[in-house]
């Protein structure tokens, strides 16, 4: 019952998720997905949680305080110790659930450390991890599926920050949109390559930037739509009527 979503640029690194954990007819709840494990100004750890609130809770729990967070090097060791902690916390899991189907917890989790630049890891149940590579400059953990499609077709390594929040946003639009499990609040971190700081930003339901830009993609989807040409089968609108004439195209 979550969309979480990490995106990592030339110019830096966002996180975005949702706060929703239950999404029945009466029963609807929020709980926040994107925490700080650390905010000095050589160490940014940011985490972003999905799947089981009691073992994300268990998680933050053992990390919070955790010397080796404190010493690792790279964002890379840090990736290790949560994973350990991570990989403990799904067994205790499994084993409080031997023999029934149980769902894990799994994360995302970016920052960086020293004068390294920002980086973007998604940690699966087992504790092992991957990172966010320049092919495919994004990561989505949670109900991933209705805020894929304009990343793929818009963020590359290259896009702009500020292009990259916004592009963040109509995903989650997207996702909100299509599926009641996803909705506002949503928290946001944004991670400049080379801050000393993040900034952490709450999106409410009122929030007037996110609701303007919602507002937007839907008329300019409509407009786009209207503005494809019509199918060559079609009889020109005369059982179906549409817009545009379809005869330019049938003499390709």
């Amino acid at each position: 019952m979550t969309y979480c979503l990490g995106v990592v640029v030339d110019e830096g690194l966002l996180m975005v998720a949702d706060t929703r954990t239950n999404a029945g007819v009466d029963n609807i709840s929020c709980y926040r997905k994107l925490h700080i494990l650390s905010d000095a100004p050589d160490r940014q750890l940011h985490l972003a949680c999905s799947g089981s609130l009691s073992v994300s809770q268990s998680v933050l729990g053992h990390l919070a305080g955790h010397p080796g967070l404190a010493d690792a090097s790279s964002l890379f060791d840090a990736a290790e110790i949560v994973g350990k902690v991570l990989h403990d916390g799904n067994r205790a899991l499994r084993d409080a659930h031997a023999g029934e189907k149980c769902t894990g917890a799994s994360l995302l989790l970016g920052g960086r450390i020293g004068d390294e630049a920002p980086r973007l890891f998604q940690l699966y149940p087992e504790g092992n991890f991957i990172e966010c590579k320049p092919d495919l400059p994004y990561l989505q953990i949670g109900e991933t599926k209705y805020g894929r499609p304009i990343l793929d077709r818009v963020i590359t390594r290259r896009t702009p920050l500020a292009a990259a929040v916004k592009v963040a946003f109509l995903s989650f639009d997207s996702a909100m949109r299509s599926n009641l499990s996803v909705a506002r609040p949503l928290d946001l971190m944004v991670l400049p390559s080379g801050a000393a700081e993040a900034t952490i930003l709450r999106i409410e339901q009122d929030d007037v930037y996110f609701n303007e830009l919602s507002r937007r993609w839907s008329a300019a989807l409509v407009q786009a739509a209207a503005t494809m040409p019509d199918p060559w089968f079609m009889d020109e609108g005369r059982s179906c009527p549409l817009p545009n004439p379809v005869s330019a195209l049938r003499a390709l």
